[in-house]
């Protein structure tokens, strides 16, 4: 049986954690920003000197890009300063990191999809902290899995494909950027991928991309959404080139999965995930 530990258990891919949570040879203890705050390390170490983990996933993370934006320190200090101490602790009690990352480490500038050892060069104070805290992991802990993820979602918590349901719900008209490239990907296949790591117990320690395969606009996968949904009218969502965001975001960022895959041949195509938790609202609805 083995322990983990999962910090920041009340975001979407913490919740979707806690979805998994009889599987089999895995005892999981949950923590929320209220019962663990990252950025004191003497929280953390209280919470690992007598428990004996054998993993700590960290959901743990500011993901708001724009406020990032304004909130600069904040999201350094949750994102990077906060990641450190858990690596910190992490090393002092022999506990294996999986921290999840993101593609917006990237500038988006490469035109094909970046692979673990690209030069990293993010465009914004989001991308920036996460890369810090990355760094830092490496920097204080050999064994560690950073896993770069991009455009997640889920059945849980506030995110992309929930607001576009409720916005179809309402028959409202959308307008959705064209101008960013990248690949949604479901937290289940994520959460997947992380049970895998922890079951298999021995894939090298390093960086990993995890996304679904393929890649699409914020357009493509809103229409995919409404496609699957089947309710309202998905003529009503409109692709835009003039969509304006604080923060500068990455117009390429779809991750190279050929290191991922040498070790887990699951990947589904961002297609049949967006089906597999559009299908998943609405039996939670029904």
């Amino acid at each position: 049986m083995k322990r983990v530990i999962v910090l920041g258990a009340n975001g979407q891919l913490g919740k979707t954690i806690k979805d998994f949570e009889k599987f089999e040879a895995i005892k999981f203890s949950f923590f929320s920003r209220n019962e663990i705050d990252i950025t004191d390390i003497n929280s953390l170490t209280k919470n690992f000197k007598d428990a004996d983990f054998d993993f700590c996933i960290n959901c743990a993370a500011y993901t708001n890009v724009e406020a990032a934006e304004r909130n600069v320190a904040e999201a350094f200090l949750i994102n990077a300063e906060g990641v450190k101490n858990i690596a910190e602790v992490c090393n002092s009690y022999k506990v294996k990191l999986i921290h999840i990352s993101t593609d917006y480490v990237f500038d988006g500038k490469k035109g094909k999809p970046y692979t673990t050892t690209d030069h990293t060069n993010p465009i914004n104070q989001y991308g920036k902290s996460k890369l810090q805290g990355e760094l830092y992991i490496q920097e204080k802990l050999k064994e560690h899995y950073i896993i770069r993820a991009s455009w997640l979602y889920s059945l849980h918590g506030k995110n992309f494909l929930k607001t576009i349901i409720s916005k179809i719900e309402s028959e409202a008209t959308l307008n959705i950027t064209t101008e960013e490239e990248g690949t949604p990907t479901s937290c289940i296949d994520l959460v997947t991928f992380i049970l895998y790591i922890i079951k298999v117990g021995n894939l090298p320690y390093g960086i990993y991309n995890f996304s679904a395969k393929g890649s699409t606009t914020w357009y493509g996968f809103a229409k995919e959404i409404a496609k699957n949904y089947k309710l309202g009218n998905s003529d009503k969502i409109l692709p835009t080139d003039k969509y304006k965001t604080q923060a500068k975001r990455p117009k390429f960022s779809v991750l190279n999965l050929n290191k991922t895959e040498e070790f887990y041949k699951e990947l589904r195509t961002w297609e049949e995930s967006v089906g597999v938790v559009v299908k998943g609202y609405k039996i939670s609805r029904s």
